[in-house]
C-alpha cells in the first residue's frame, strides 16, 4: 500500500474517540492508511498497535497493527470523565495533524471530537470549536460546515444560534461568502466543474410572496440572482419541506441551508449513522465523524464506528479529488 496516510487526532480521550478509532483500523486495514497521532496507553487493549516515528511508515504496518504517532498523555484514560489536563495534548495532536498535512507528509486531516470545555478548562481553549482553531491554523476565516452522506450534501449557513437570532444573523454578505465558499469547495474538492446549488428559504414555502415572511423578496433572491449572473448554477429560493425527497435531490449537488436543523434533520433522517463533517475553504482536507463524544457510550464496546469510517474514506476520496 504505497499511499500517503489520513493523520487521525486523539480526540477526547474520555469520549469515543478512543474506542472507534480500532474499530475504524479493523474495517480499513486492507484497504486504506491511516495513523493515530495520540497515546497508546489511552487505547482499548484489544486493539494492536505500533508506534512509528514518521507518517511514512504507517503504510507498511496499518494491515497489522493502528500506526500510532506517539505523544504521551499526562494522566490514564476514565471512560465518560473527561480530565482537563489532557487539553494541552488534545490540542497539540491537532496542532501538529494540520502541520503533518501541511507539509504533505499526510494526505488530510480527520479529527475525532473534543470537549469544548474540557480544553478550556485546561488549555485555554480560545476559540468557539474545533472548525474556528482549524481555521486559525490553516489562516483563513472563510470556512463553512459540510454535512455529507451518499444521499445529501448540506451547508447550514447559520448553526448554534438560537432560531430567534438567525433572521438578524443572517445578511446578504454571510450568505454570499457561505455559497461563494461552497461553491469553490465542490468544484475543487470533488471535481466539480459546475456545482448545481439548491438554497432554501429562510420561511415556511419560502416565504409565499411575502404571506410568510419577507427575507426571500429582500434580501435572497436578489443575492442569488446576482450569484446567478456571476456564472454560479444556483435554484432558489426553494421551500424547504419539498427539497429533500429523492427525485429533488436528483437536481442539486448540494444544499445551502438557512439554520442548523433546516439542514441537520433531513441528513441525519436519511442516514444518521454515517454522516460526514467536512470543513470547506481550508487550505487543506478537513473530516470528522457526524457526532460528539458520547461520553455515555464511551468504554461500552457499543459506539458505532461508521461515521469515522465514513469520514476516513471521505478524507480519502477528498484528497485524490483536490486541486491546488
Amino acid at each position: 500500500m504505497n499511499i500517503k496516510p489520513i493523520a487521525l487526532t486523539m480526540g477526547e480521550p474520555a469520549g469515543i474517540g478512543a474506542d472507534i478509532t480500532g474499530a475504524a483500523w479493523q474495517a480499513l486495514r486492507d484497504t486504506d492508511c491511516f495513523f493515530l497521532i495520540g497515546d497508546v496507553a489511552l487505547l482499548p487493549t484489544n486493539v494492536p498497535v505500533q508506534i512509528i516515528t514518521d507518517p511514512s511508515e504507517a503504510a507498511a504496518i496499518m494491515p497489522n497493527a493502528l500506526p500510532v504517532l506517539q505523544r504521551d498523555f499526562a494522566a490514564p484514560r476514565q471512560p465518560g470523565q473527561p480530565n482537563s489536563t489532557h487539553a494541552p495534548h488534545i490540542i497539540a495532536s491537532i496542532r501538529e495533524a494540520v502541520e503533518l498535512v501541511q507539509a504533505g507528509k499526510a494526505a488530510a486531516l480527520t479529527t475525532n471530537p473534543i470537549h469544548k470545555k474540557a480544553l478550556q478548562d485546561g488549555g485555554g481553549f480560545a476559540h468557539p470549536g474545533h472548525t474556528e482553531f482549524l481555521a486559525h491554523l490553516g489562516a483563513t476565516n472563510d470556512v463553512v460546515m459540510m454535512l455529507a452522506c451518499d444521499a445529501l450534501r448540506v451547508v447550514p449557513a447559520t448553526i448554534h444560534i438560537p432560531i430567534a437570532d438567525v433572521p438578524s444573523c443572517l445578511s446578504r454578505e454571510s450568505l454570499a461568502a457561505t455559497i461563494r465558499t461552497t461553491d469553490a469547495a465542490m468544484r475543487r474538492n470533488f471535481g466539480l466543474s459546475a456545482p448545481r446549488i439548491a438554497v432554501a428559504g429562510l420561511n415556511p414555502h419560502a416565504g409565499e410572496d411575502g404571506a410568510m415572511g419577507h427575507e426571500e423578496i429582500t434580501m435572497i433572491t436578489p443575492l442569488l440572482d446576482d450569484l446567478r449572473a456571476e456564472g454560479l448554477t444556483i435554484t432558489g429560493p426553494l421551500a424547504a419541506d419539498t427539497m429533500f425527497h429523492p427525485e429533488a435531490r436528483a437536481t442539486y449537488d448540494v444544499a445551502i441551508c438557512m439554520y442548523h436543523d433546516q439542514a441537520l434533520i433531513p441528513i441525519k433522517t436519511l442516514d444518521f449513522a454515517s454522516g460526514v463533517n467536512i470543513t470547506l475553504g481550508l487550505p487543506f482536507v478537513r473530516t470528522s465523524p457526524d457526532h460528539g463524544t458520547a461520553f455515555d457510550l464511551a468504554g461500552s464496546d457499543k459506539a458505532n464506528p461508521a461515521s469515522l469510517i465514513a469520514a476516513l474514506k471521505m478524507a480519502r476520496n477528498l484528497s485524490n479529488e483536490r486541486t491546488t
